[in-house]
């Protein structure tokens, strides 16, 4: 080391610091831990142990410039592992990151963490390893500051997150707080003058001023402030393997390994900044010999080399101390000489670059063209300056403003290039910083009020474009005012966090959520050449809003009430306005019982305007018998049993023809018009329960019940006087369906009514089951027999993993408290085939029959057979719901990613759970008696040719290369068609030998 600082110091005419030396670790001690029977158990299941280490912490934990991890703690964790016999995967990050990771469950072990009461709240702490003191540190040029009383009013660094924030927060004076990555950020923030001092933890702080050359520049001042214990932790609650690593460290202090660790990283004497003029005396005595002869020959001569010496020092000491990183390369661009700032920017040392051309940088960044612009100016100008990415050896890219000139010798060729840059890395994170500031709020991450209206401007001018219409949304939380007075500020924060994360996460790419403040959001849904389909995903928000949130081990409810408004292009009307009409929808689907959503547009207050004459309308056609009954069967998709029929309302409209009820029953909701309406319904179905009856045909029939009608105080009298008319009703034969909403409303008051009518033989079934929030309280307490599975989540089943847990789940509680369930929305065969694999026997859809008149359904029993892949089909095992759970998430993650490589999205998917749960479905195979296990290679075969295929259009799609994108995306669609249809054919192959079992 000696000679090579001498050539570089008679190269450049200046010293380089020498560098740090590490020992090597000794071998680990023998004897090995003592751990309990249950201590290793827990280590076979959990291996392996993810500890995570800070990147930058030396001396107890850190990369190296090659990107090594070394320090005390991360060897201690190391010789721990051995010692207990457990395999340790050791990954390092960002401080603040490595504790979220620990919290999230993605790693197991902090391996270097200063004890606090509060961070004892989050994590579970092992003995201290090591005591450490914190002090204040200063320019060596300050002596204003000597305590710490000297610090009020002073601008104070320190690591982000540091126990140093909170203590100077509990003291009596006052500090700006300027928050850095790491001390090592903190100690350069005071030597360039952007902060007065620094707190932080001595032997971090003196092993990084000693091990960077720059001791000499800061000063420690004052008595250590406070002891810091360092010490390993895990989440709380995790005692077993905290007694594990505590065992680690006791047989370390004691074997002496502690110590040795310690010795070794914080023992040693560290190198002085100062040149060691005693390695150069050699060189002095020859030059003053050399000097002694050129005075006797030309006393001249002897000045000039003295005034040209000087000179050189001087460009040395300018070259090896510079903050920039400076490059020289020859004509030909290979580089010649780099200084100490290129290898801590770059992460390069000097031998790894000599030779070298300085596009070992490119960050792949820019294109080329932006390159051949660089060199065209540089050429013909003598010097480029600018902008560029650069990529570090670590593989991390970074800003940096960087100048190169055109060096000519004396016959005005090119002989040698100089660059000289600087990484601005701070700087764009600092506008990073300024522009979330501004646009984005601070706690959700969401667009603010700004952001909104700039987005909800652009979307309002390419519907005007386009002719398609702009929706928007406006939700207020219901019942998060009682939980932020209740539990404290910080857990509504959270409660808010949570719900936009949802938000975000049911929204497309193009959709915009934003938060107002409070608990108030703005949605906005541009491109929608189909407003009902708004309403519906406004309806799967609410349901996503509704679902609990558990925070520390308890569960938070709130709702939403949501009001819509539509934008058509041929609107006149300002953003501002827009986002009023949708707080004035908001505001009457609170009135009207929050938990839901409201409608305000143009053609809603048309609407309005002519709801009168409607309604008149609806009366007289009750009067003129212009309303008929249909009937829907209802059956035992395995056996084919019909097990009733549902009667549903239709107006025979003189002039528009049949009409569903969705064309004028919305009209008469809350109205005493749905009571009549309502009267008459049962009254007929009642009647036409007793024509069947006396044909030989018994079908229980199932009438809806409004709200409205329900809570009348006669209405139990009513329905019993209506029943006792029609002798041929036995207990069974009439089922009212009234909605989960609904029945919601009033519990006490839908229970007592309930309960009355089951007295003289009258059922209930709890209609559009999961479209509200049913607690098990309520499900226990409501006397209904059968749960009717709202048709949404049948519907998407097939394409929604989601909806087929919401399936699963709803199935559980059913049998959990013993009631029947049905599933609405069978519309397919392939629908009822899953649904029977699931566990569900009781459908009604399109796919077993349409609703139909009443004379049809006689013909309809004579010819109603189930499909025979329902036929006696039984309930899957758990490798066939694996399956089914396994289609269903490759369908929602092949169409998304289709979507995006044929350009329809303009961001690529989240991961889905596709593989893990497919390779649940491939372990649970091996073990499986069933047939068809011959299909699992070429079942993982498609896998892993659609993997292949998808990661290579996704290269391809990022390169722009759209084309070539969309043939692979043609590919991918053909291995995902065969994919599904082999697992379905494994489905139907093993029920088909579970039925010959």
């Amino acid at each position: 080391m000696p000679q090579r600082r001498r050539r570089r110091y008679a190269a450049l005419s200046c010293a380089l610091l020498p560098a740090l030396a590490g020992t090597v670790p000794g071998a680990a001690e023998t004897g090995g831990i003592a751990l309990t029977e249950e201590e290793r158990r827990f280590l076979e299941r959990n291996e392996p142990i993810v500890f995570v280490s800070q990147s930058r912490y030396p001396p107890f934990e850190f990369l190296d410039a090659s990107g090594e991890r070394h320090g005390i703690m991360f060897e201690l964790a190391q010789w721990i592992a051995t010692e207990a016999g457990f395999h340790a995967q050791l990954t390092d990050t960002a401080f603040q990151q490595a504790q979220e990771r620990v919290l999230s469950g993605d790693a197991d072990v902090l391996t270097s963490f200063f004890y606090s009461e509060a961070r004892d709240q989050r994590f579970d702490f092992t003995q201290t390893v090591f005591e450490v003191p914190a002090a204040i540190f200063v320019a060596v040029e300050r002596p204003d500051i000597a305590r710490i009383e000297d610090l009020d009013g002073k601008r104070v660094a320190t690591q982000r997150g540091d126990y140093a924030e909170g203590y100077l927060a509990s003291l009596d004076i006052e500090v700006e707080l300027v928050q850095t990555n790491d001390f090592a950020g903190a100690a350069r923030a005071v030597m360039e003058g952007e902060a007065d001092a620094m707190v932080g933890d001595e032997q971090i702080v003196l092993y990084y001023l000693y091990s960077s050359g720059q001791n000499a520049e800061m000063k420690r001042v004052g008595e250590p402030l406070y002891v810091g214990r360092n010490a390993m932790a895990v989440s709380e609650g995790n005692a077993l393997l905290r007694s594990i690593l505590d065992k680690g460290i006791e047989h370390a202090r004691t074997s002496g390994t502690l110590d040795r660790l310690s010795e070794k990283w914080v023992g040693a004497e560290l190198p002085d900044s100062r040149v060691d003029w005693r390695a150069f005396l050699p060189y002095g005595a020859g030059l003053a010999l050399m000097l002694a002869l050129i005075v006797a020959w030309n006393v001249r001569l002897r000045q000039v080399v003295r005034h040209k010496t000087a000179e050189l020092r001087l460009v040395a000491s300018v070259f090896s101390h510079a903050r920039e990183g400076i490059v020289i390369t020859d004509a030909k661009g290979d580089i010649l000489e780099v200084n100490e700032a290129f290898t801590r920017i770059t992460g390069y040392s000097r031998d790894e670059v000599l030779g070298k051309n300085p596009r070992l940088l490119q960050s792949g960044l820019q294109e080329e063209g932006f390159y051949q612009a660089l060199w065209k100016e540089l050429l013909e100008q003598g010097a480029w300056e600018g902008e560029l990415w650069n990529r570090r050896k670590s593989g991390e890219t970074y800003p940096e403003l960087l100048t190169i000139s055109k060096v000519c010798d004396r016959h005005g060729q090119v002989s040698h290039f100089v660059a000289v840059f600087t990484d601005i890395s701070r700087q764009k994170e600092y506008e990073r910083q300024l522009q979330s500031m501004a646009f984005f709020d601070g706690l959700t991450e969401l667009p603010n009020r700004i952001l909104l209206a700039d987005r909800l401007h652009q979307a309002m001018l390419a519907a005007r474009r386009s002719g398609f219409k702009v929706s928007l949304a406006y939700l207020d939380l219901d019942g998060f005012k009682e939980i932020n007075d209740r539990l404290g500020h910080e857990v509504g924060d959270r409660v808010l966090v949570t719900i936009a994360e949802r938000l975000t996460a049911a929204l497309r790419e193009a959709d915009t959520v934003a938060r107002l403040g409070g608990d108030e959001f703005i949605i906005v849904l541009p491109e929608q050449n189909d407003v009902t389909k708004v309403t519906s995903l406004i309806a799967r928000l609410l349901r996503r809003i509704a679902e609990p949130i558990d925070i520390e081990g308890t569960s938070l409810h709130v709702s939403g009430s949501i009001g819509v408004v539509h934008y058509s292009p041929d609107d006149e009307i300002e953003p501002e306005q827009l986002i009023r009409q949708a707080d004035q929808a908001m505001y009457q689907a609170k009135q009207a019982g929050k938990n839901r959503f409201h409608i305000f547009d143009a053609e809603h207050d048309r609407a309005v305007r002519g709801h009168h004459e409607s309604l008149e309308r609806i009366r007289e056609a009750l009067i003129n018998d212009e309303f008929v009954l249909y009937y829907q069967p209802k059956v035992n998709m395995s056996t084919g049993e019909v097990i009733g029929v549902e009667a549903l309302i239709r107006w025979q409209h003189p002039d528009r023809g049949l009409l569903a009820p969705a064309a004028f029953l919305p009209a008469v909701q809350q109205h005493p018009l749905a009571v009549e309406l309502g009267e008459w319904v049962l009254t007929q179905a009642l009647d036409q329960f007793e024509i069947w009856a006396s044909a030989g045909v018994r079908l229980p029939v199932s009438v809806n019940i409004d709200a409205i009608h329900l809570q009348q105080a006669d209405f139990v009298k009513r329905l019993r006087a209506e029943v006792e008319r029609h002798p041929s009703v036995a207990p069974g034969d009439l089922e009212l369906e009234v909605l989960e909403t609904n029945a919601l409303e009033d519990v006490a008051h839908v229970t007592s009514v309930m309960k009355a009518c089951r007295d003289f033989g009258v059922e209930f079934a709890l209609d559009d089951f999961g479209t509200g929030y049913s607690s098990l309280t309520y499900l226990r307490h409501f006397p209904a027999s059968t749960l009717k599975i709202d048709r949404s989540f049948v519907r998407d089943m097939l394409d929604d993993p989601e909806d087929l847990t919401i399936l699963e789940g709803v199935l559980g509680l059913a049998v959990a408290f013993r009631r029947n369930i049905i599933a609405e929305g069978v519309e397919t065969l392939l629908h009822g085939r899953m649904l029977l694999a699931m566990g569900y026997q009781l459908g009604q859809g399109y796919a077993i029959a349409r609703p139909m008149p009443a004379q049809a359904i006689p013909g309809w029993l004579e010819s109603w057979r189930p499909d025979p892949a329902w036929r006696h089909r039984q309930r899957a095992r758990p490798e066939e719901l694996h399956a089914i759970y396994a289609m269903a998430d490759h369908r929602a993650c092949a169409a998304g990613l289709l979507r995006y490589l044929k350009g329809e999205r303009d961001e690529p998917p989240t991961p889905s759970s596709r593989r893990s749960r497919l390779e649940q479905w491939l372990g649970a195979l091996d073990d499986s008696p069933l047939e068809g296990r011959e299909h699992k290679a070429r079942i993982a075969a498609l896998c892993a040719l659609y993997d292949r295929l998808a990661e290579e259009a996704l290269a391809l799609k990022e390169h722009e290369d759209d084309e070539e994108a969309k043939q692979y995306a043609r590919q991918m669609e053909g291995v995902s068609e065969e994919l599904l249809g082999l697992l379905q054919y494994w489905i139907d192959a093993s029920e088909t030998v579970r039925d010959d079992l």
